[in-house]
């Protein structure tokens, strides 16, 4: 009887951590805390488009997995088709590629010096008090 408590505990444990890994915050430093954009306009910021909010999107690299499920799970394109639209609007002069910073750590350190910035990090990432969550992603 124990064996099997402790097994369903652990079984628990273990699946609310994969759900949590498998979840993702946009996080921005703004004044309006009011701010509720939708999947389709946070998409279109970090693909360069101008949209009535006015905030500068920051990314993370290729290879970490925040960005990975964001790809996914908000633009909905893979990580090769992203950078080839942004070859495509480079070389047309369009738009600007969103700022890299290589973890989530520096997005988040680089949002609280820089108002009217916003990203994406980890769900279980710890977010400062001055930064405001616009929306999460399961």
């Amino acid at each position: 009887m124990k064996n099997l408590l402790f097994a369903s505990l652990v079984s628990l444990v273990v699946s609310q951590h994969a759900i949590s890994s498998n979840s993702i915050m946009v996080i921005a430093n703004t004044q309006d805390a009011s701010i509720e954009p939708t999947r389709q306009e946070i998409r279109n910021l970090f693909m360069g488009s101008v949209l009535s909010y006015d905030l500068k999107a920051i990314t993370l690299p290729p290879e970490n997995r925040a960005r990975v499920l964001f790809n996914t799970k908000v633009v909905g394109l893979t990580e090769s088709r992203i950078q080839s639209y942004w070859a495509q609007m480079r070389f047309s002069g369009r738009k600007t590629q969103p700022k890299e910073l290589a973890s989530e750590v520096l997005v988040i350190e680089y949002l609280q010096t820089h108002p009217g910035t916003v990203s994406y990090v980890s769900a279980d990432a710890e977010i400062p008090n001055d930064l405001t969550i616009l929306f999460q992603i399961n």
